[in-house]
């Protein structure tokens, strides 16, 4: 559970319709499996399981109601050498009324009953005849040391794991207008648990599966869903064991509708409470937002959780063909959307791009041309501007002039290598030394020429560097880092590769597809230090400051999920097993943390730029972070590994 992990279970169990004894002791079974085969330490069974969600008047036999309250005890006292929190079904009568009830379990003791609040009477359900909705809270003596809490308003405390904290609905209770779980979310709930008995029609496994996962994302909370299926009464329906999972919008694990009824994972309560800490919308109150709820301790011991659900390596790629097509069109659009009305706003009558023949100036290239097309502008106000200088290749200059002739955009050639030598004589530097005053000279003398013939055409600067650039700093202060309007700048590396292919894939221009797909499989340079003797690029950009699908995935773990950097390596080592070894992993990450605090002055004063997805930089916007904080804490932790 180190690192705010927890592995939780959801199960179905088969059932005999009022058969006590047969019931608990396949809740036992399935129970046992989750914990000692699977490491499960919180079990959800589904909602009057004991008995059968489907006895009807039975119910009203006190041979059955009796039957389930010792049910219940003996399903806690065959459990509780589990370290597990458990949750299971059961009917229970209080002050001369029945409930439909949650009954939470630790250790072999009953912590909680937790009545259902929506009871319903519509369509094929007929719970009123049987059962009374929720009311007053109050204590019960259930032969134990002490009361217990029966009601709705229940929260359970781990106190080896402060930040999981569960509550309990059932079933209808979801598909309310005002679930109990929104008022349990706010009042601290971190994990969400349902009991259901939803019978399967065509279609409803789709809007179960919506709701489940539409109300983790609402309460930013984890869900665990599990429902009744396998030998619950067929009479006039049936019922699927249909078990989700589900974590702040995103669904976790499943077992298919008629499927084993078991789904297991782990989830993240620490990334939970991180992003209710950063959401100012989610309100709880410091002084008394649980005042109405019973508070009961429990205690589970602390582990290591065994990851078994899938960490993206890539998080900002969609593994799916279609979806990753979907969010290449969406990014695009924003991208070119954000450029056209700052085109129009500014009346500027010309763009101007630096080209070199790599992906990010070529993805800037693309946005500005559909940017053009949207506002009904000449492509011949694309100024492309390609300036060859000590390191360009002839493969990266001929793609940079080939695409720009397919798109049918001005093209202008400045070799800069004159100039900047110039430069070096005025400031008495040393032409044979290849360091970073011979780098950053022809970065910014390109700068200079990209603002100069800008000012000559009415027009503005498209910057073209990219979202894991700024993260790291890879760029020159006041060089390529700056610019008039920086589309790239919200779109990290991994992605701007599966954007440039999505248009070479969809063009319908197979001259230029064959450039894109060139530019696709040149390795990523600067291009600052001279060619290798055979004309190949000698500076290559992921041998001096590491993989960017590393530090795209370290970015994404550190600023949309702030994620502690032994947390971040743990992931990023179980993301890429297999690809890179657990040094290599921590070697990178490190230069990471170190370069991400340093460079932070590169990022207090961007240009404008669209922001494109849920992680950004700005320091307008997300990113408020001094230019001189220090990097210790984390790689003191990293160092400690």
């Amino acid at each position: 559970m180190r690192d705010g992990f927890v592995k939780v279970a959801a199960r179905t169990p088969e059932v005999r319709v009022a058969d006590v004894d047969f019931n608990v002791s396949r809740c036992v079974d399935v129970t046992r499996e989750a914990v000692e085969r699977d490491g499960a330490k919180l079990v959800v069974l589904p909602e009057l399981c004991i008995t059968g969600y489907t006895c009807e008047d039975l119910f009203w036999q006190d041979a059955l109601l009796d039957a389930a309250q010792q049910g219940l005890f003996d399903y806690a006292e065959k459990t509780a050498d589990l370290d597990a929190l458990l949750f299971i079904g059961v009917p229970w009568r209080v002050n001369g009324k029945l409930y439909n009830c949650a009954a939470a379990l630790c250790q072999g003791e009953v912590l909680a009953l937790i009545p259902k609040t929506f009871v319903p009477n519509y369509n094929e359900f007929y719970e009123m005849r049987h059962f009374t909705p929720a009311g007053e809270d109050c204590l019960l003596d259930m032969g134990q040391e002490e009361p217990i809490p029966f009601g709705t308003n229940v929260l359970l405390h781990c106190s080896s794991m402060p930040d999981l904290v569960v509550a309990a609905e059932i079933c209808e209770d979801l598909w309310a207008p005002n679930p109990p779980s929104v008022a349990h979310a706010l009042a601290g709930a971190t994990v969400i648990v349902n009991l259901s008995a939803s019978n399967a029609i065509v279609g409803k496994a789709d809007y179960r599966r919506q709701l489940v996962v539409g109300q983790s994302a609402r309460l930013v909370c984890a869900y665990v869903y599990t429902s009744a299926g396998w030998g619950e009464s067929t009479t006039d329906v049936v019922f699927a064991g249909h078990d989700i999972i589900a974590e702040d919008g995103r669904l976790l694990a499943e077992s298919a509708p008629f499927g084993p009824g078991s789904a297991t994972t782990e989830i993240d309560v620490a990334t939970i409470v991180g992003e209710r800490l950063r959401m100012s919308t989610f309100q709880t109150s410091v002084d008394g937002s649980s005042a109405d709820y019973y508070e009961v301790p429990f205690a589970l011991g602390r582990e290591e959780t065994q990851l078994t659900r899938r960490i993206n390596p890539h998080p900002f790629v969609p593994a799916d063909g279609s979806k990753r097509d979907a969010r290449c069109e969406d990014v695009f659009s924003i991208q070119a959307y954000g450029l056209a009305k700052r085109l129009d706003h500014t009346h500027c009558s010309s763009a101007v791009i630096g080209v070199s023949g790599g992906l990010d100036s070529t993805l800037a290239l693309l946005v500005t041309v559909r940017a053009f097309d949207l506002l009904g502008l000449d492509r011949q106000g694309i100024i492309a501007v390609t300036m060859p200088g000590f390191g360009t290749t002839e493969r990266t200059h001929g793609n940079a002039t080939t695409l720009a002739d397919a798109l049918g955009v001005q093209l202008r050639e400045v070799n800069i290598a004159a100039a900047v030598r110039q430069h070096f004589a005025d400031i008495g530097h040393d032409e044979r030394v290849h360091d970073v005053t011979y780098e950053n000279s022809q970065a910014r003398e390109r700068t200079q020429i990209l603002m100069d013939i800008a000012n000559q055409e009415n027009g503005m600067v498209i910057g073209t560097g990219d979202l894991s650039e700024l993260a790291l700093g890879w760029a020159t202060y006041n060089g390529d880092h700056m610019s008039m309007y920086g589309v790239n700048g919200g779109v990290p590396k991994t992605l701007v590769r599966h954007l440039v292919r999505y248009v070479a894939d969809t063009c319908e221009n197979d001259a230029e597809a064959d450039i894109l797909y060139d530019v696709l499989d040149t390795p990523v340079s600067p291009e600052l230090l001279p060619a290798n003797e055979d004309g190949s690029i000698a500076q290559q950009t992921e041998d001096l400051v590491g993989p960017y699908e590393l530090h795209d995935f370290f970015l994404y773990q550190v600023l949309r999920r702030g994620a502690t950097p032994r947390k971040v390596y743990r992931l990023a080592c179980h993301a890429f097993d297999g690809t890179y070894d657990n040094a290599t992993v921590l070697s990178w990450l490190k230069v990471f943390y170190r370069r991400f605090f340093v460079q932070q002055f590169k990022r207090s004063c961007l240009p404008d730029g669209p922001k494109v997805g849920s992680v950004a930089v700005s320091p307008r916007g997300d990113l408020r972070m001094p230019s001189d904080a220090v990097s210790r804490l984390w790689l003191k932790e990293l160092e400690e590994l």
